[in-house]
């Protein structure tokens, strides 16, 4: 599929996902998000781990389009986060493990775009805020819920409350991101982690990612019997039979994702 604004690079089990508007400093607009979200759903099954960049020296993505939003009816802002939001729930869904490979400026929908993949790595020149207040708004994709659940409700209040910007060695200080590499060395990072996560049992990569993702939403006991079923139902797959062959015999699995 040949889309406007992104851009889909296939290498066998990794898929790199970059947000292309760099005039634009790839800022998220209706379109760029319906393609994203058309992009991560359609990947395909042989596909295990997806990377999410942007096109570009400055920006992973510099926030939502402003020109765009400047004039909103209530109604038009109400749907504008509201698909924002349904992109993040695609990207929850979806049994690859997503990883923000964050090149440069995510500020407001652009950090919120890292949250809402499984775990973020950044470049040393890249920044991350929730500017919203500044423009007399509030995070719309994800910032007032997603961050808190990351880096803490103290630190997400202040983040959003001040509109500031912080480079990536805060970013990593605080738990947004969990590595920070020279910018020449984000993607090799960001792929040499995407194909160890490709090596591993695919139906149990997934399962981890579904399991982690429900212990956001459930309290802790819900969330260990969530677990306790996973595990069990695992015991059904052909992957967990290869895997403890394997580990039986001393040699390396051949995982089929079944």
């Amino acid at each position: 599929v040949a889309y406007d604004n992104v851009l889909v690079d296939i290498d066998g089990p990794v898929a790199v996902v970059t947000v292309n508007r760099p005039k634009a400093l790839n800022a998220l607009n209706p379109k760029t998000m319906q393609e994203l979200q058309h992009a991560f759903e359609r990947v395909g099954d042989g596909v295990r781990v997806i990377i999410v960049t942007g096109a570009g020296e400055k920006a992973f993505v510099a926030g939502a389009d402003i020109t765009a939003m400047a004039n909103f009816t209530p109604a038009e802002a109400t749907a504008f986060a509201a698909a924002g939001h349904e992109l993040g729930f695609a990207m929850a869904r979806v049994p690859q493990i997503l990883i923000a490979a964050v090149n440069g400026f995510a500020l407001g929908g652009g950090t919120e775009l890292a949250l809402a993949c499984d775990f973020a790595y950044a470049s040393e020149n890249a920044k991350f805020g929730q500017p919203e207040v500044n423009l007399g708004v509030i995070p719309g994709f994800g910032g007032t819920q997603r961050l808190p659940r990351l880096v803490g409700t103290a630190m997400a209040m202040e983040l959003c409350a001040t509109g500031e910007i912080i480079p990536a060695a805060e970013a990593l200080r605080i738990g947004l991101v969990n590595k920070v590499v020279p910018a020449a060395e984000l993607l090799p990072a960001a792929k040499a982690t995407a194909t160890k996560i490709a090596s591993k049992g695919p139906v149990a990569v997934t399962a981890v990612k579904r399991s982690i993702r429900a212990s956001l939403e459930m309290p802790l006991a819900q969330g260990i019997q969530h677990e306790i079923e996973s595990f069990g139902a695992l015991f059904v797959t052909q992957d967990q039979k290869e895997g403890m062959a394997a580990f039986i015999q001393k040699r390396a699995p051949s995982f089929q994702g079944k």
